[in-house]
């Protein structure tokens, strides 16, 4: 598999040198000759390219971490990172067989690759929660999402046919609330009287920057939005072709992970940076703090069985929520939107107890 023309790939130098690396170079350095004259020859890397949802972010750090530490590479990966934008569309181009893998957003994308009998699978739900979020201005006395029930609330298109009937079902918000988001945050500002949607780890942090105060934030997945996030989708070929090459992507992703947001983050952010010149350190550490404290990632189910973690509960509860919604049918095959083969192995569980000195 190689990477598709135009594909953005990462710089490969390290910021710093695992161990095993560190002492072949030394040892090979006192003997005044090339690592190439000992040991077997070095075994070519399985090129794989893998899509985002967006520009570079502190949302896609543990896969910039894995590219930027060599954990691809230890798991014999060469990887180009390709971010997504508003001109692109990486889960056509997934389709399509242009890339590997794809970011996958909510569980919706894998049910309409189902219902669409397009071959996508889900192997690994790198997001516990979807950050998700309402926000209002404080001071309002509004305390829960059920005190924004008749309040006119900007929301965009695409939010109309996933949350926004499940805060309809939920809370009964009805259509008259919603108002164009434009990804302006302008009119959130000036009106007190209007809720905005949002990223927890983005709008909140601009808002605050242009407005000087804090919005109330209210995060779905916290009031029983139950769908995974930032998922890891590739196709039934490449899984049932080469499981071995998915569950090594999976595995350093996972370790990525860990080590973004437990371990130094700088050399995953050097990337982000580079693909993003707009990112800023400020904005990373803001969003990095928020994933955290929020359990985006690490949380419920992967607290035991690890990042990424999925289960068929989880799968068959969300999907039951949809279809009272009417949003699919009901005899929708759900074993072909998703697989549990490569997860829930508790990959990254002792490097993040190393991590956190314990």
């Amino acid at each position: 598999m190689t990477a598709p023309d135009g594909g953005i790939v990462q710089q490969r130098e390290r910021s710093k040198m695992t161990s095993r690396t560190w002492l072949r170079g030394a040892a090979a350095s006192a003997l005044g000759v090339g690592l190439v004259a000992f040991g077997p020859p070095a075994l070519a890397l399985d090129q794989v390219t893998f899509g985002t949802n967006w520009k570079a972010q502190a949302e896609h750090g543990g896969y910039y971490q894995a590219v930027a530490t060599g954990l691809y590479e230890e798991h014999g990966l060469e990887v180009t990172i390709r971010p997504g934008g508003p001109q692109v569309n990486h889960p056509q181009l997934l389709a399509a067989g242009q890339i590997d893998f794809n970011m996958g957003s909510a569980m919706f994308g894998a049910f309409n690759f189902v219902e669409n009998e397009v071959p996508m699978v889900t192997v690994a739900a790198i997001f516990q929660k979807d950050p998700q979020i309402l926000m209002v201005h404080p001071d309002q006395g509004i305390e829960d999402l059920a005190d924004l029930a008749g309040m006119p609330i900007l929301i965009s298109t695409g939010a109309r046919t996933t949350y926004w009937l499940w805060l309809q079902q939920t809370y009964g918000f009805t259509d008259d609330q919603i108002r164009p988001y434009t990804f302006n945050p302008a009119p959130f500002i000036a009106d007190p009287g209007v809720a905005q949607q949002g990223y927890l780890t983005s709008e909140p942090y601009s808002i605050a920057r242009e407005a000087g105060w804090e919005p109330k934030v209210f995060l779905l997945a916290d009031s029983g939005y139950d769908t995974y996030s930032t998922t890891i989708e590739t196709s039934w070929a490449l899984v049932e072709e080469n499981p071995d090459l998915v569950q090594r992507f999976v595995d350093a992703t996972i370790l990525g992970w860990y080590d973004y947001l437990y371990g130094d983050p700088t050399p995953g952010n050097a990337l982000i940076m580079a693909d993003n010149p707009d990112m800023t350190e400020e904005q990373i550490g803001y969003s990095i703090e928020r994933l955290k404290e929020y359990g985006i990632a690490d949380s419920g189910d992967a607290l035991e069985l690890g990042i990424g973690a999925m289960t068929d509960e989880r799968w068959h509860d969300f999907f039951a929520l949809t279809v009272e919604a009417g949003l699919y049918p009901a005899d929708l095959d759900l074993s072909r939107a998703y697989t549990l083969d490569f997860v829930n192995k508790g990959v990254g569980l002792d490097l993040e107890k190393e991590l956190n000195g314990g």
